[in-house]
């Protein structure tokens, strides 16, 4: 199964490359002629996902995060930074409580 996602997504790329609209015909059509056999049904699906999108975009935008970065920056020059300090603490005296509830005293085969 791996090997048909893999050659339907790099049918997908290739078409995109190409500047083709990506259906689920086409992509069916570059697997069979890399010789892998893929259900229709993925190859439609990949394509209703893509539909509408630009996968070079997509690509290029990979470790970007989609803008996040930009409010993240945004929010610790601000002042924003702060409570983010004072959830990671609490978080931490949390796992702290949990710890000390395992230890009263007794075990389960005593």
């Amino acid at each position: 199964m791996a090997t048909a996602e893999l050659a339907t997504t790099y049918a997908a790329l290739i078409l995109a490359d190409e500047g083709v609209e990506i259906t689920s015909d086409k992509i069916i059509a570059l697997t069979e002629g890399a010789k892998v056999e893929v259900e229709p049904i993925w190859a439609s699906l990949l394509a209703k996902a893509l539909e509408g999108k630009n996968v070079k975009d997509l690509l290029s935008n990979v470790g970007s995060g989609g803008g996040a970065p930009a409010a993240g920056a945004s929010a610790a020059a601000s002042g924003g930074a702060a409570p983010a300090a004072e959830e990671k603490k609490e978080e931490a005296k949390e796992e702290e409580k949990e710890e000390s509830d395992d230890d009263m005293g007794f075990g389960l085969f005593d």
